[in-house]
């Protein structure tokens, strides 16, 4: 997107403390993904020459996150200025532009981030443009400060902001881009004469306009992409907008949404044009669904393909390394794991298929399983073409099935079955007359023995 020199530094060494999370701030999810990886994405679009992530001592987890991205340790969490420096010891002789984020803020989109930097090289004489956004409530908020010309004369944070300044609107959203060429020696100039007694990025539009270089605000208006995100309520008002805009685009490339709030979706669902989901279903990770495909009420589904055409649910389950095929029929309790279903299949309601894979036209029973597990190892289940699986059959794996095979109701499956045969497995009927009556009146009689 750009040909001048562009590094990007994302300042992401945050604990996570206020959100009383074990792992780094960052490494907190949005629809199942890190919020590194939101911020990440978008920076990928702008094509930048480096990136380098700050982290903090012992986050080795989100060093791995960012992989093959750079990381730089900051050993002590003393401002976001202190954190700049520990990236300009990677970035020295750089001249280029040098775009700062903050790794908290995690859904700002390329656009604006390219509008950023555009602001930034529109003059010679702006050494740094700064990403704002006006709110109704700033509390809590750096307020930009402006001079007469309209360019930034002083950022304010709000614990060293008076009371006038914090009537100020307009927000610092903490992304900038910088000059390279003089920012080593900006940030030279930084101390730490503050309230929080850190050194703030924020202080450098005043160092920079003594050293005679403007800064310019560029404005978001939407505010929702420059949420940045310290406590589990900031995390879920984010997830919270982050599933909107997703519901939103499935609905622009003609998904229907029966009620859309309540499915849930994560970062990398595909559905094609036509689809059809219904209330109270959940997308888990890896979930692609064909065209024309109708997901019907609160099923679970995550890790699985679904074909064109196909019908899956009410109240169905599909697990992680599942494939089904085209004109797929599943119906209502059915729970499919690691099985790959051919084409034209039925599972209708009240089964269990793991570890399986089941070839075209199959009619899978009521009650009927595939017993995958035998306390130690899976095994697998192959189903082949045209047969008919009678109601609560076990079909104890390792077991082949061959074409066109009829396994008789209520049997328990251990052998092989050859293509065409009927498979029956069932202890013999016995019926003895009278029997009910007797056991009832013997049952009758020691009740009121005992009552007497």
């Amino acid at each position: 997107m750009t040909k001048k020199p562009l590094a990007c530094v994302i300042l992401a060494a945050g604990k996570g403390v206020r959100m009383k999370s074990k792992r780094p701030k960052v490494m907190n999810e949005l629809l199942g993904w890190p919020m590194i990886k939101w911020l990440l994405e978008s920076v990928r679009h702008l094509e930048p020459d480096r990136v380098i992530v700050v982290v903090g001592p012992g986050m080795d987890d989100l060093v791995q996150a960012v992989h093959p991205c750079e990381a730089v340790i900051q050993p002590q969490q003393d401002g976001t200025g202190s954190a700049l420096k520990c990236a300009m010891n990677l970035l020295q002789r750089f001249t280029g532009d040098v775009l700062v984020l903050l790794g908290d803020t995690p859904l700002v989109s390329p656009e604006t981030l390219w509008n950023l930097i555009q602001a930034r090289r529109q003059e010679s004489g702006i050494g740094i443009s700064v990403l704002g956004t006006e709110v109704q409530n700033p509390t809590g908020y750096g307020r930009l400060l402006m001079d007469p010309e309209g360019n930034i004369a002083a950022i304010r944070e709000e614990k060293d902001a008076s009371p006038q300044e914090k009537m100020v609107r307009l927000i610092n959203t903490g992304a900038f881009c910088m000059d390279g060429k003089r920012l080593e020696r900006w940030l030279g100039s930084l101390t730490n004469r503050n309230a929080q007694k850190e050194y703030y990025i924020t202080d450098l539009p005043e160092i920079a306009a003594r050293d005679g270089y403007k800064t310019c605000v560029s404005v978001t208006f939407d505010a929702d992409e420059v949420r940045g995100c310290n406590t589990r309520a900031e995390l879920f008002a984010l997830e919270k907008i982050a599933q909107r805009r997703m519901r939103e685009h499935f609905l622009e490339r003609g998904v229907t949404l029966q009620d859309p709030e309540t499915v849930y979706f994560h970062f990398d669902t595909v559905l094609e044009e036509g689809v059809i989901v219904e209330p109270n279903v959940y997308f888990g990770p890896g979930v692609e669904v064909g065209e024309g495909t109708r997901i019907r009420a609160f099923s679970h589904i995550e890790g699985v393909k679904i074909g064109k055409n196909a019908s899956v649910g009410p109240f169905a389950r599909i697990r992680p390394g599942s494939e089904l095929g085209d004109d797929v029929r599943i119906g209502n309790f059915v729970e499919i794991k690691k099985s790959k279903i051919g084409d034209r299949c039925k599972i209708s309601h009240l089964g269990y298929v793991g570890d399986c894979e089941m070839g075209e036209d199959v009619n899978f029973g009521c009650g009927a399983i595939t017993v995958n597990y035998d306390g130690f190892e899976k095994h697998t289940t192959i189903i082949g073409k045209g047969v008919m699986v009678g109601s609560n059959a076990n079909l104890i794996a390792p077991l082949i099935i061959d074409d066109g095979a009829f396994i008789a109701a209520g049997s328990t499956i251990t052998q092989n079955v050859p293509a065409d045969a009927l498979s029956v497995s069932r202890a013999k009927e016995e019926v003895r007359k009278g029997w009910a009556a007797i056991y009832r009146q013997r049952k009758t009689e020691k009740k009121q023995k005992k009552a007497s």
